[in-house]
């Protein structure tokens, strides 16, 4: 558990963040009763507001007074989590419905999902400059859009799918523009990186290191597939990957796409 006051834990600009997105200022936290607030503690963090009742003590009885002594007493990664949770909760509700919720710009956005990274212990960002749209394409932008605003709100774990989708349209057009015929919509995603690792190991003179390091990708990829079809939001699975693991992916397939780019980015400058 913290060691300091709720007021030391976050630098000011992402504590006004959190209770703003939380419409905290009046005592409450966002249109929740007192009896819908335990309720939610406990389904999202299995926290029993009666049994454990230190947790939420020692600021007064408000909604929001509870809250910033659970933020205060709380294990990090529960408060993460509680956070995460009244943010979702919040993009459910019916905008102009739910009176006394104020919209939040992209910038209170983002102060929200520092403070959250601070109580996972985590404030650096996955690297996306490699996940780009690299042709004119509508449902591509898209697709690289959606991916961005899942790591923003550090959930990598939500965009591993669309990370599969990107890699299958980044390396077909890759192949497609050394000159390598099309790939066919059957094509897997691990056939088409081991297509385009050959073309890297024609063209480029790379050392013994780096073409082990691309060689070692093809497995990666492959192993993508049952992640994707069982461990993400591609299908109904009860199962994730974890945030750490899928941030781990994405660290691995970022790399590897960030190592493309640099050798073979003129080929989209076209």
């Amino acid at each position: 558990m913290f060691e300091k006051p709720y007021e030391q834990l976050m630098p000011r600009a992402e504590r006004h963040a959190v209770e703003k997105c939380l419409a905290m200022d009046a005592g409450y936290v966002l249109d929740f009763s007192d009896r819908t607030f335990d309720d939610f503690l406990f389904e999202t963090v299995s926290i029993d507001a009666s049994a454990q009742s230190h947790l939420l003590s020692g600021r007064g009885t408000s909604k929001a007074k509870r809250l910033r002594a659970f933020v205060e007493n709380a294990e990090p990664r529960l408060v993460a989590k509680l956070l995460r949770g009244f943010w979702e909760y919040r993009e459910s509700l019916t905008p102009g419905v739910s009176y006394g919720i104020p919209e939040v710009n992209d910038e209170t956005k983002k102060l929200f999902f520092a403070a959250v990274a601070r109580f996972e212990g985590r404030s650096d960002d996955i690297d996306t400059t490699a996940i780009e749209a690299f042709e004119p394409n509508e449902t591509l932008e898209e697709l690289v859009a959606s991916i961005r605003r899942d790591l923003d709100a550090k959930k990598p774990h939500a965009a591993l799918d669309r990370l599969h989708t990107y890699c299958m349209k980044r390396f077909a057009a890759l192949i497609r523009k050394h000159g390598g015929p099309d790939c066919g919509k059957d094509d897997p995603l691990h056939s088409r990186v081991g297509k385009y690792v050959k073309i890297l190991q024609q063209k480029h003179n790379l050392t013994p290191v780096s073409d082990r390091i691309v060689k070692t990708h093809i497995a990666v990829f492959q192993e993508m597939n049952p992640i994707r079809n069982d461990r993400s939001f591609a299908h109904d699975n009860e199962t994730l990957v974890s945030m750490d693991e899928a941030r781990f992916i994405f660290d691995s397939v970022t790399a590897f796409l960030r190592f493309s780019k640099a050798i073979d980015g003129r080929l989209f400058e076209d």
